[in-house]
């Protein structure tokens, strides 16, 4: 086939997202896929520029937090549907990472301009990018979601610590509704840090989660069509897996989790719940904490996992026998079904 790549893109997680597609073109085209790379923000990568991109380690490090905090600042041309390597192409291959490539506005783009295109649609894409009403559809599916609340907007109000007391119980957490990456995410144990931290978490978004803590392991199931990959369990080096552990090398470990028959249910039982209320398709990553109990609770979808050489859906996909080529290629085919 005739597949484009989309990566790099206009956000702050561009690096990322460049390391993503990159590999995702080698494999398609170790596959025998005819691959272009389209950066939106940049024009078509010429295969020079991509042999130097790769030798360089892009994406080896995290954007930084200053950057992250401006993700909005640009936006993607709606010119960009219309170019030939997107018209042309048998299928589009998303491998954006944050700001409009991952909250549906060039699923949008592409779904007027009749492209095929890898992963979630539009809608969809917007839904999951959305804590909150993440999690009201999730709740509404039968989802375990811990309770939460929403903080004011600023100048406009405070949250009432008592009132966190009573529905969340300390300590909680703080975090942006709609941001990626865990970025902006606090921990809170007393009513002095909550307010603080809420004003941290709006320097990344025009919302802010106020979300009961759960202690317990933290897992990720990938769902791959109608398969549902193998769980991969993270052990962070500090109490949650924040912005730096996900970004730092050897600030969390990664491996297939033990499990018992009945929390295995349990998570694919919910994983697969959560993909049908969110309207998901193609692929995703669904986030987890498993209680002391054995009760998991849902955090979040990821509607474009990453696909770099240390991302969980790779992992998760190897551990079931599938090569990273394989599973580029069933992304694709998922998209052309």
């Amino acid at each position: 086939m005739n597949i484009t790549v989309l990566l790099g893109g206009v956000s702050a997680e561009r690096d990322v997202s460049l390391s993503s597609g990159l590999r995702i073109a080698v494999g398609l085209r170790a596959r025998g896929h005819t691959v272009t790379c389209l950066d939106p923000a940049e024009g078509v990568l010429s295969r020079e520029t991509e042999a130097r991109l790769l030798v360089s380690g892009v994406g080896s490090a995290p954007p930084s937090l200053e950057a992250l905090a401006g993700l909005g600042s640009r936006s993607l041309s709606p010119l960009l549907a219309s170019r030939p390597e997107i018209t042309g192409a048998d299928c589009v291959f998303i491998a954006l990472h944050g700001g409009q490539g991952e909250d549906g506005t060039v699923q949008a783009l592409l779904d007027m301009a009749g492209v095929r295109y890898t992963g979630s649609g539009h809608l969809a894409s917007a839904l999951a990018m959305d804590k909150h009403l993440t999690k009201v559809l999730l709740r509404a599916s039968g989802v375990a979601t811990a309770n939460w609340l929403m903080a004011p907007a600023p100048g406009t109000g405070l949250v009432d610590p008592d009132e966190v007391a009573r529905v969340l119980e300390w300590p909680v957490v703080v975090k942006p509704s709609k941001q990626g990456s865990t970025v902006g995410l606090s921990i809170v144990r007393q009513p002095s840090e909550l307010q603080p931290a809420i004003t941290e978490a709006f320097r990344y978004d025009d919302e802010v989660m106020v979300e009961r803590f759960v202690p317990g392991r933290e897992l990720t199931v990938g769902i791959l069509g109608d398969d549902v990959l193998p769980t991969i369990e993270i052990k962070p080096m500090k109490e949650l897996y924040d912005y730096e552990c996900k970004y730092t090398a050897g600030m969390a470990d990664e491996f297939v989790a033990e499990l018992s028959v009945d929390v295995q249910v349990k998570l694919a039982d919910q994983a697969r719940r959560s993909f049908a209320a969110l309207k998901l398709r193609g692929y995703a990553r669904i986030d987890f904490r498993l209680d002391p109990q054995g009760q998991p609770w849902c955090l979040e979808a990821n509607t474009l996992p990453g696909m770099t050489p240390t991302s969980l859906i790779p992992q998760a996909a190897a551990a079931a026998g599938v090569l990273f080529p394989d599973l580029c290629e069933r992304i694709v085919l998922l998209a052309m079904a």
